[in-house]
């Protein structure tokens, strides 16, 4: 069953790598980063940003994505004049095929410092992005801790060793 969703986390990624690897290649480029050293854009592959990833992440695979636990956390850094526009927060995941086929549906609850956002359920495997408005009055300090969480998810040992919920590639706060 591993080899399985392995090969369909694979395929999916290999069929929308070529779509997405120009864009986040350019957005590297466009991350800012401030006095604290943190960036507003987090690729969970680039090792300059993988200690904003504060809990809930699976090591890096195929040098692109990361699995996530059901729950996991990120700190941004909120992008120039947010404190008076606000920011977008945007989450880039994939839902593998053999996890939606066991799960059904799955809903996605973020919360951006203490404001809880609207969750989202998803009912099929792909792409996906989840993008919520975040309030500039959470935007005043030089970070942002963003809590995700799934209501369902792989348990450690159903697919493999880990407890497994989204393929994550990117999460940032980007200008309203």
């Amino acid at each position: 069953m591993r080899d399985r969703l392995i090969i369909a986390c694979a395929a999916l990624l290999a069929v929308s790598g070529a779509a997405c690897k120009k864009r986040e290649r350019i957005r590297v480029g466009q991350t800012e980063e401030g006095a604290a050293g943190l960036a507003s854009i987090v690729h969970v592959a680039d090792p300059r940003t993988a200690r904003q990833l504060l809990g809930g992440f699976h090591e890096i695979e195929q040098n692109s994505w990361r699995w996530t636990e059901r729950a996991f956390r990120v700190a941004l850094k909120p992008p120039p004049r947010a404190a008076e526009r606000g920011a977008v927060l945007t989450l880039h995941f994939s839902i593998a095929e053999p996890l939606i086929q066991k799960l059904q549906a799955i809903s996605l609850t973020a919360k951006a410092g203490t404001m809880v956002l609207p969750p989202e359920t998803y009912t099929q495997a792909g792409q996906f992005v989840f993008t919520r408005e975040v309030d500039p009055s959470l935007l005043g300090g030089d970070s942002l801790t963003v809590e995700f969480s799934l209501d369902k998810f792989a348990a450690a040992g159903e697919f493999d060793g880990r407890e497994l919920g989204f393929i994550v590639t990117s999460v940032g706060l980007e200008p309203k």
